[in-house]
């Protein structure tokens, strides 16, 4: 995939600050929450912060269990994640604990920023990222330079906003603390702005001592055909169920979930799934849903494969089923290859009828895993 997977981590208030106006950094989590946070960093390939959060906090952002520091190691990592901060003017504290504890380092910034960041002779890599920062570009860059799959996001509060509200975040975890900070200027975890559509969907809640950890992740689908982080979700899940197909030498093994416009999961469905040695994946799941259901006009198909267009064992193809369903939105991750019809073009079958059709190539791999057979 281009981008990691996207962690965000944050403390709150009841009344959801981050922080209090006073000129020490406010305690929220507790000592056993911040054990879990240090298990969560020693989990993932990189910690992002932003330059205020540097400024404010001057955190280490270190993995500090000696224990969890040599498995990194034992698994071929480096004891400590990646450090990243970013920074659009480039205006940064060299004397912060940030650049002088932990290993590698990289600041993103603008191309002005850069420049200045590059006078003060830091401790790191120096990325810039054009005119304008650009997330989108910079998990890009992570990804493909620094091999990062998994990024946490440790703040500050503007990060996260501007991510849940592009549909870039895959994973929000929120301690809430039980105490009252009321300052009219401290700061607030999330600020105003249009976020990505529909509820976040409940992963987990933990009491951890007198705090409460919730995890969410932002699943409801993003309207128009740009990706969400939402769409990374669910396409990943549909390319799980496609490995749980039974194998054939006649037929693709493809998997395909149908989720509402408010990030519910309505139905999924795999090939050959029961005792129906001829059904595909997308008429598996809609076949478990009313026709007449008000939130399939509203909902996305996913799907592994490119719903087929052409088909020998039905009178209707699932492109039609789709169609017919009143579906507007279908994300697949691999255009059907033409090795059982010659003329393979759901995709385009769909888009002619309306449908906003987004292709995810880089989950291709996975949906091909489970048919790699049938290429031999």
């Amino acid at each position: 995939m281009p981008y990691p997977y996207v962690l965000l981590s944050a403390a709150v208030s009841l009344d959801g600050y981050l922080d209090d106006a006073g000129p020490d950094r406010l305690l929220l989590s507790s000592p056993a929450d911040f054990d879990r946070v240090d298990e969560v960093r020693a989990s993932v390939d990189a910690i992002l912060v932003g330059a205020g959060t540097i400024r404010a906090d001057n955190p280490r952002l270190l993995v500090n269990s000696p224990e969890r520091r040599a498995a990194r190691v034992a698994d071929g990592r480096s004891p400590y994640p990646l450090k990243v901060t970013v920074s659009g003017s480039g205006e940064l504290d060299p004397d912060a604990q940030f650049w002088h504890t932990g290993d590698a380092k990289v600041v993103y910034s603008t191309d002005k920023g850069a420049a200045r960041a590059r006078a003060l002779s830091l401790a790191a890599d120096i990325v810039a990222l054009g005119p304008d920062l650009d997330w989108r570009a910079l998990f890009t860059h992570l990804h493909e330079e620094y091999g990062v799959r998994r990024l946490m996001v440790e703040g500050g509060g503007r990060i996260h906003t501007q991510l849940l509200q592009q549909g870039l975040a895959d994973e929000l975890q929120l301690v809430v603390a039980p105490l009252f900070v009321g300052t009219p200027h401290a700061a607030r975890l999330f600020g105003p702005g249009a976020y990505q559509p529909g509820r976040l969907r409940l992963v987990e809640t933990r009491q951890i001592e007198d705090v409460v950890l919730m995890r969410y992740e932002p699943t409801a689908p993003g309207a128009g055909p740009l990706p969400t982080a939402a769409d990374h979700h669910w396409l990943r899940l549909a390319c799980e169920l496609a490995a749980l197909c039974p194998p054939s030498t006649t037929a693709f093994s493809v998997g395909a979930v149908i989720v509402a416009a408010d990030g519910t999961e309505l139905a999924r469905g795999h090939s050959r799934e029961g005792d129906d040695t001829v059904v595909h994946a997308e008429e598996a799941a809609l076949a478990k849903l009313d026709p007449a259901d008000p939130r399939l006009p509203g909902s996305t198909v996913y799907s592994s494969l490119e719903p087929c267009a052409h088909r020998a064992s039905r009178p209707r193809p699932c492109a039609r089923l789709i169609l017919d369903a009143g579906v507007r939105r279908v994300v697949t991750a691999w255009r059907e290859p033409n090795t059982f019809v010659t003329e393979a073009d759901g995709n385009g079958l769909l888009a002619a009828a309306g449908v906003d059709v987004v292709v995810l190539p880089e989950y291709a791999d996975a949906a091909q895993a489970p048919n790699a057979h049938l290429a031999d």
